[in-house]
């Protein structure tokens, strides 16, 4: 199980960019997205998308408990991945990451607190530079799953058929 752990929300500011990591989480084989809250057309979207396009992702809001619940994943011998420029380099450390089976991948919104750095199992780094936590969550997915996941075939009503020159959604 792969669950991301979305740190702060900021109203208004944040819609756009919440919709879009829960889009990437659900596309690049994430099971669910937690937050501390979200306004409720940022579910209804992604509940839309997965009617449509099929998957069961699910957005689910935390309140404040964010440290008892990154508490109580590891308590279940699970891991915890906290992606941030200052971590480890991505490609020094995904082989070992790969085997661990049932993660939480924690992403900031604002300023992430001292103590995630020191809860989580591995802070990684996506390149050491400023970047988008919506990119460095595609880029850890993709190579987490070494692509595999581009293959997974979603049952929707819809489904797009890969074309050079078109746009082809067919109806299932």
């Amino acid at each position: 199980m792969i669950v991301i752990l979305r740190l702060g929300h900021r109203y208004v500011r944040d819609y756009r960019v919440s919709t879009h990591l829960a889009l990437v989480a659900r596309a690049f084989g994430a099971d669910k997205m937690l937050v501390s809250s979200i306004e409720d057309e940022v579910k209804e979207s992604i509940n839309e998308v997965n009617e449509r396009w099929g998957g069961d992702f699910a957005i689910e809001e935390i309140g404040n408990r964010w440290r008892d619940i990154i508490k109580d994943w590891k308590n279940k011998g699970n891991y915890i991945i906290h992606l941030t420029m200052y971590g480890i380099n991505i490609n020094d450390i995904i082989d070992e990451i790969r085997e661990k089976k049932d993660i939480m991948i924690i992403v900031g919104a604002e300023k992430v607190p001292k103590d995630v750095y020191e809860l989580s199992d591995y802070n990684i780094a996506i390149g050491n530079q400023p970047h988008s936590e919506i990119a460095a969550l595609a880029v850890f997915l993709d190579r987490y799953h070494q692509g595999r996941e581009l293959e997974k075939e979603f049952k929707g009503k819809f489904r797009i058929k890969p074309s050079n020159r078109y746009k082809i959604v067919e109806r299932l």
